[in-house]
């Protein structure tokens, strides 16, 4: 996970949780629910449901683009 100045922070889509908000195709969406997933060659996936409707599936190990915790 990263978070640097000048730098987005980031989380393995692994550790994504409900609530947390994932910038994704251009849009910021929060995540309503997760579950895991076994892709056809035995990886682990994580499978989100958005707040916003729909769903998406990440490689476990996928950093995704998370929005600043506001002060």
């Amino acid at each position: 996970m990263s978070g640097g100045a000048g730098t987005s922070p980031t989380k393995l889509a692994a550790l994504v949780a409900p609530g947390d908000r994932i910038g994704y195709e251009g849009v910021w969406r929060t995540v309503k629910a997760t579950t895991t997933d076994i892709g056809a060659m035995g990886g682990l996936f994580v499978r989100v449901t958005w707040e916003e409707g729909g769903t998406e599936r990440f490689r476990a190990g996928d950093e995704l683009v998370t929005e600043r915790a506001r002060a």
